[in-house]
């Protein structure tokens, strides 16, 4: 076996810790070593039995089988997984399994104890029928954390409705890399936007009684060459400052309650074997109590694919060490191999007695010990998709569209003849992440209805322009090689007064995709042949307005000069298409902003506006890495004007706050949203700093002629440094301030000198810029 690590002499913390009650330590102290185990792994109950493939190397690891479910659940079970998400199932009927199997868990099980049922719930629910959402990147793309809190209280009033207690998400990996196949389901480039709107969506998902679980802990995004799974050769640094602050943010302002290894090594050591970051760094720094569970089949993988242990008994040994306290989806390690492994003496059972403490916690914390599943469950018809739902996800739909260019084009007012083109125009899968049920598994049961309302964009054109000649051809499908179509939607333009091209990605699972899980790239150009569709029917000379519905930013800046107008949208779920449509007519005035680069080729990545001065643009390389639009960016159909940027005091002590206010003007004839982004620069530090990085942001409604002050209350900590001993501080010297349309296009400028010495942060330090709007 390799050598376990244990966290900083705290191996065993927990166990009698005082936050265990007297009821949980009984229940321990009853349990058989079977019972223990037992307590401590999922149970994925059918998966794989039709061949359907939703997590990584499920077919390998499941090798077909499909345990029964009384036979795994003999001696108690910890996790029900993926009841709901795994196949087509009516929201009743896959209710009443839930209850029929907790039931025989209290009733013919020895201790009685219910399961924890988890389920996916990035875009929503994974469940079929359920109400599906704009994906993360959408979330960033509107600024807007209040929303996301209350798109994630219906997610989670949706799945307690069900009886799922658990949901797997959100996602706070930090986009390093556009050519990763998962930015989709990040929110953004920012670990400051990350952090807020993510922290939004566990308040919002935890106040329904549903456990909100922060995965990938930690480094996933940063994998070389975008690759799924690939090494990661983050620095410590970059980890420290950029990678942790979201979960850091989600834990200790969140309070969230349930964390997940990441897949990936960093430096060489596997996140599910690190107990400098599962025990040292979240529960002995941070004091986190939840659980940690794994990622699906990731113990497993120490020994399958990281080769860092001899076998399952040893992957067991070193996640259990290293505070990993559930193996999902199921038992391969933390089952038969550990049992045999604690038998021979191989293995601490204190290790195990802390996993179930911990586990046994939650489900005392969830009401699971005192529930009663005895009776029938109430004969009840659940409405997974109610018209208030719907109503979230369009409002997030049209605030996360973004308006990249425009020459005048948009809106569209009344054109008589409207040719709509391109791969995504027609089909309403486009408009789906990789974790919307849609796309996670209806994909693999060919015929089955979607099981909710989502026109396509071009339905959503031919409502929104009545009265418009609306003609269609697809042009080319989003990833193959075949130009057949593009004559017929050249013809098509010719015909119309303006063209709108819809282009972009299908998002899918391993390769099933062009975005998603293992759906890497390694270009940035529009999959298959949809460049030269756009061009053909560039070179008509007709205006094209360019719709992009796409899981991550592609390097188009060739369209950017060529088309008319571009538009934005990052999967923005079952209300998107008319969101997009809405933008296009006017009825909906543009306010999304970029929370991502957008690229200008697949060699500068991985990028981040969050570079040093020499990770830009210089004289010192051929390569010019500038983007093509910056993070921040997004056009309106109004205009906004700023006053100067003023600083309550030229000198901040460096363990205070910074004190900033502009004043924001809607100079336009129309109402909008201004998303006021206030930039800051460390000019000096004890090691290189990031030229702009995003110190607060405010979301601001404006009537025409209407004025609002926004006033930022920053905490030094937001400009906190790893030094060069590993210490988290806030160095005194100068720091440039302003405020800006995106990073990079600054209206506003002002400067503060942080006096003092030097401040070395710790948890009770203030992590958020407070943000005040007084209107005029």
């Amino acid at each position: 076996m390799a050598e376990v690590q244990l966290g900083a002499g705290h191996a065993l913390t927990g166990v009698s810790g005082p936050t265990a009650s007297a009821r949980v330590r009984a229940l321990l102290a009853e349990m058989t070593l079977a019972e223990k185990l037992a307590q401590i792994v999922g149970l994925w109950v059918g998966a794989g039995a039709d061949g359907e493939v939703v997590a990584p190397l499920q077919d390998t690891m499941l090798d077909g089988s499909a345990p029964e479910f009384e036979t795994f659940a003999a001696n108690g079970l910890g996790h029900l997984t993926r009841v709901f998400g795994t196949r087509p199932v009516e929201p009743a009927t896959g209710r009443r399994a839930l209850w029929d199997a907790q039931r025989w868990l209290t009733t013919r099980t020895r201790l009685g104890i219910p399961a924890i049922a988890h389920e996916e719930c990035l875009t929503g629910l994974a469940a079929w029928k359920a109400a599906t959402f704009p994906t993360p990147l959408s979330w960033g793309a509107s600024f807007d954390p209040a929303l996301v809190e209350r798109m994630g209280a219906a997610i989670g009033e949706s799945m307690a409705a069900l009886g799922v207690h658990q949901g797997l998400a959100p996602v706070l990996d930090v986009v390093r890399d556009a050519r990763w196949g998962r930015v989709e389901e990040c929110i953004s480039e920012d670990p400051y936007v990350v952090g807020t709107v993510g922290t939004a969506y566990v308040r919002g998902l935890q106040s329904a009684g549903v456990l909100a679980t922060l995965k990938h802990f930690v480094g996933y995004s940063a994998s070389r060459a975008g690759r799924n799974h690939a090494p990661v050769s983050a620095g410590p640094r970059e980890v420290a400052d950029v990678l942790l602050l979201p979960f850091e943010m989600a834990v200790l302002d969140g309070g969230a309650r349930s964390v997940m290894h990441a897949y990936t090594a960093v430096d060489g050591l596997p996140a599910a074997a690190d107990a400098g970051l599962l025990t040292d760094l979240l529960r002995e720094r941070w004091g986190f109590d939840g659980t940690v569970v794994a990622d699906y089949f990731g113990v497993a993988f120490l020994h399958t694919t990281q080769g860092v242990a001899a076998d399952l008994a040893d992957a067991a040994h070193q996640a259990l060490a290293a505070g990993v306290d559930i193996e999902l989806p199921t038992g391969d390690a933390y089952l038969a191999p550990l049992r045999a492994a604690v038998e021979a003496g191989q293995v601490p059972v204190e290790l195990v007695d802390r996993a179930v403490l911990r586990t046994l916690r939650q489900k005392e914390e969830l009401g699971l010990l005192d529930q009663d599943f005895a009776g029938e469950p109430e004969d009840w018809e659940p409405d997974l998709d109610p018209a208030e739902h719907r109503a979230i996800a369009a409002r997030l739909a049209e605030e996360s569209v973004v308006l990249l260019t425009n020459t005048g084009v948009l809106p569209l007012r009344g054109p008589a003849r409207v040719a709509v083109v391109g791969p995504n125009a027609d089909r309403p899968e486009a408009l789906f992440g990789c974790y919307s049920f849609v796309n996670h598994v209806l994909d693999q049961h060919p015929g089955t209805p979607l099981g909710i309302e989502a026109p396509s964009v071009l339905e959503a054109l031919r409502e929104e322009l009545a009265g418009a000649e609306v003609t269609y051809a697809r042009g080319c499908a989003v990833d193959d090689d075949d130009r057949s179509g593009i004559p017929e939607a050249v013809a098509a333009a010719q015909a119309a007064e303006v063209a709108v091209v819809v282009v972009g990605d299908q998002a899918g699972l391993f390769g099933r995709g062009t975005s998603g899980e293992g759906c890497d790239r390694d270009d940035l150009e529009l999959p298959g042949v949809q460049r030269a569709l756009v061009e053909a029917v560039v070179a008509t000379g007709t205006p094209v307005v360019l719709v992009m519905l796409t899981g991550r930013p592609y390097a188009v800046d060739w369209a950017l000069g060529e088309c008319a107008a571009v538009v934005q949208s990052f999967f923005p779920g079952e209300e998107g298409a008319g969101a997009v449509a809405g933008v296009l007519s006017g009825r909906v005035n543009p306010s999304g902003r970029l929370p991502v680069t957008l690229p200008r080729s697949a060699g500068a990545q991985p990028y981040s506006y969050l570079h040093p001065l020499l990770g830009g643009p210089s004289e010192v390389s051929s390569v010019d890495a500038t983007p093509a639009l910056p993070f921040g960016h997004g056009l309106s159909y109004t205009r906004y004007g700023y006053s100067e940027l003023a600083v309550e005091d030229e000198e901040v002590p460096t363990d205070g706050a910074i004190e900033a206010s502009v004043e924001v003007r809607n100079d336009g004839d129309r109402a909008g949203a201004e998303v006021v982004q206030l930039y800051g620069h460390d000019v000096v530090g004890s090691v290189t700093r990031p030229v702009a990085q995003l110190l607060g942001y405010a979301r601001v409604e404006l009537a025409p002629g209407e004025r609002a002050t926004v006033r930022f209350t920053v905490p030094t900590t937001r400009l906190a440094l790893s030094d060069r001993r590993m210490r988290r501080v806030v160095e005194p010297g100068a720091v440039s301030l302003w405020v800006g349309r995106s990073c990079e296009d600054r209206v506003a400028a002002a400067s503060v000198e942080l006096v003092g010495g030097v401040h070395q942060v710790t948890t009770a330090d203030a992590r958020w810029t407070g943000v005040e709007v007084v209107r005029s």
